[in-house]
């Protein structure tokens, strides 16, 4: 059991380490640089690296964490030089493209998915009151708005009647109703979109999406979108699945060897990469998380086998593009860390060396408190809180400015920063742990100094 005299000594002690660091202020603040800058680089640079984070599972909500995204493409073609020379022409093959019989191929197929959705994108302008805007046309299912997680505003999403027949009905983004309906209720009113009237049934809540997240990951700006039923842009704006009297002349006069020169070549570079494509995306969620990799290599197969071996269209998995993003975030929180670490050691150092040299300035007080009295694990206590308590100051200065420069970051550099409640005490702890570790040596060099040689010294 721990005496009360023990305690009383200890208490002397911590007395008397307050004294000698309040009698050395302006020293013990520079001996405490190391551990301020320590501290405050570990602060600001975890909440960088958290806010990264945080800005990264945003990306992964407006992705679609277990999404599968197939985009149709031009078909890569791969042909022999020689034979092309000799005049040999490979027999081209024939794809329907992407379109709504695979999806339901992949329904009936692929077990372990949860929803599917088809998108048709078009470029295209809305013009209400005569104000025009350049915006996109989105033919869409109920499924989409549940996997990209969308909520309305106001007003309501397509019924079943209105799916089924293509009825002339469009849901907006905010920004068209900030653009086109400032000051009234765009639900029930009609807008202009192509060469067509639809009527808006409900408004979407605005979507806040970052610009890195528009560039990296293909990300599209969801505010401008007008969205309508997937059957009404297949019935009143374009359905590339139909045959049209064109394509079929174009057909014709190449087949009979009727376009010339630079006109076939011309025209047969613009027939490969008109895009014959019913669908522009197709978005496939999958239950577990898991058989993403598996459920993509089966779309592979199916779609090659659907699609005569012609490569024309590419499957993504955007989940792989975050995880590496985060792999890459983790590398450069690791790389900050120790840098910080590094800085943190130093300042330790720095507090060693300064106590070693105060041992030597101050042996005459230590051979004075030895012969009066005092234990050498008294002389110990007192050089070690004196290092703690230099340390501790360091490290809170060190919060507040770590905090301080975390907001000026993210203030002025536009980078997202998130302090946590754990970063504030991990960066304290190992500054109070680096001040006792480093307090040791000069504490025990003050404690084996001999009373009467340090009462001579000079």
């Amino acid at each position: 059991m721990i005496s009360k005299d023990y305690y009383q000594r200890l208490l002397v002690n911590l007395y008397i380490a307050i004294d000698a660091v309040a009698a050395n202020r302006i020293r013990s603040l520079l001996t405490a640089l190391g551990i301020i800058f320590g501290v405050a680089a570990v602060i600001a640079m975890l909440a960088i690296g958290n806010g990264a984070q945080q800005e990264i599972l945003n990306q992964i909500k407006l992705v679609g964490v277990n999404n599968i995204v197939i985009k149709p493409i031009v078909e890569q073609k791969e042909e022999k030089l020689n034979e092309q020379a000799n005049g040999k022409k490979e027999k081209k093959k024939f794809s329907p493209g992407l379109t709504m019989r695979d999806m339901r191929s992949i329904q009936e197929a692929i077990p372990g998915l949860s929803k599917i959705s088809p998108e048709i994108i078009l470029e295209t302008n809305v013009i209400r009151n005569g104000l025009r805007r350049s915006a996109k046309l989105v033919g869409v299912e109920p499924a989409y708005f549940e996997i990209y997680d969308f909520q309305l505003a106001e007003g309501r999403l397509f019924n079943p009647n209105q799916l089924k027949n293509g009825l002339p009905v469009c849901v907006i983004g905010s920004n068209i109703k900030t653009r086109f309906f400032p000051t009234e209720n765009p639900i029930g009113k009609n807008i202009k979109v192509g060469q067509h009237w639809l009527t808006i049934i409900g408004v979407l809540r605005e979507r806040v999406v970052s610009e890195t997240s528009i560039s990296k990951l293909g990300i599209r700006d969801f505010n401008m979108d007008v969205y309508a039923p997937l059957q009404s842009v297949l019935i009143r704006y374009v359905n590339r699945e139909l045959i049209t009297a064109e394509a079929l002349r174009l057909a014709g006069m190449q087949s009979r060897g009727m376009v010339f020169n630079n006109t076939a070549a011309s025209s047969e570079s613009e027939q490969e990469k008109k895009n014959y494509h019913q669908l522009d995306r197709l978005v496939i969620q999958v239950k577990e998380t898991e058989k993403m990799q598996s459920t993509a290599e089966i779309l592979a197969r199916l779609l090659q086998r659907k699609h005569s071996d012609m490569v024309d269209y590419e499957i993504e998995i955007p989940e792989l593009l975050l995880k590496q993003q985060q792999r890459t975030n983790d590398i450069f929180n690791y790389v900050l860390g120790a840098i910080a670490g590094i800085s943190l050691l130093v300042g330790g150092i720095g507090i060693m060396n300064i106590m070693l040299a105060s041992v030597l300035e101050r042996i005459k007080e230590i051979g004075l408190r030895l012969s009066i009295g005092a234990k050498k694990s008294d002389v110990v206590q007192q050089f070690l809180f004196e290092a703690v308590m230099i340390s501790g100051t360091g490290g809170m200065i060190g919060v507040v400015l770590g905090i301080t420069l975390a907001f000026v970051v993210s203030s002025f550099a536009n980078i997202p920063t998130i302090i946590s409640f754990s970063s504030i005490v991990l960066s304290f702890g190992v500054a109070a742990t680096v001040g006792l570790i480093f307090g040791i040596a000069p504490a025990r060099k003050a404690a084996q100094q001999d009373p009467i040689a340090s009462l001579r010294y000079e």
